[in-house]
């Protein structure tokens, strides 16, 4: 759930001819669906329009999660685990990717520091558009020498990122 903080600007003032172009294009580009969700858009967007200079708006939105590009998420870091040398377990794995693409939240540690704990990517808890934030990090990620080098210890720095390569370019990555 994408959480957005808004705030008026004092510096910008519109015209009611200006505020009426901007109604007329975001009533007839996106509306609410059905008629509750209509009213609702509109409400939403006379607020937005009656904020003083100074004053926030919190929003909140949700984008349900498409489903081919998260199983074409999933055959990639499987078709990168099946290729890789490293790690036995998949979950490893997994934790590992997410660990290095900063997809985690940070506790306190055991001992005083802070620790990484993977986030979910399961569909309740992340939304479509974090979801593609996620695997555009995890790729680049990928991409770095530090992962070649995790992932085929044995192959020179040149040799791990064509191999990768040849695993991503089969999701046009």
């Amino acid at each position: 759930m994408a959480e957005i903080t808004l705030v008026r600007k004092p510096d910008v003032q519109l015209s009611e001819q200006e505020k009426a172009i901007a109604r007329k294009a975001m009533f007839g580009f996106v509306d609410g669906l059905g008629e509750r969700g209509q009213k609702q858009w509109r409400r939403l967007w006379n607020r937005l329009m009656q904020l003083e200079p100074g004053e926030m708006v919190e929003l909140r939105t949700h984008q349900e999660r498409i489903g081919w590009f998260h199983r074409k998420h999933m055959a990639l870091e499987s078709a990168v685990f099946e290729a890789q040398e490293r790690f036995e377990e998949f979950e490893a794995f997994r934790a590992w990717l997410k660990t290095g693409s900063g997809f985690v939240d940070w506790y306190p540690g055991p001992k005083g520091g802070v620790i990484p704990v993977p986030k979910s990517i399961s569909y309740s808890k992340l939304e479509q558009a974090d979801m593609e934030q996620f695997h555009t990090d995890a790729v680049a990620f990928l991409r770095t020498p530090h992962a070649c080098k995790t992932m085929w210890p044995h192959l020179s720095p040149a040799q791990a990122l064509e191999t990768l390569e040849s695993v991503l370019g089969g999701f046009g990555e």
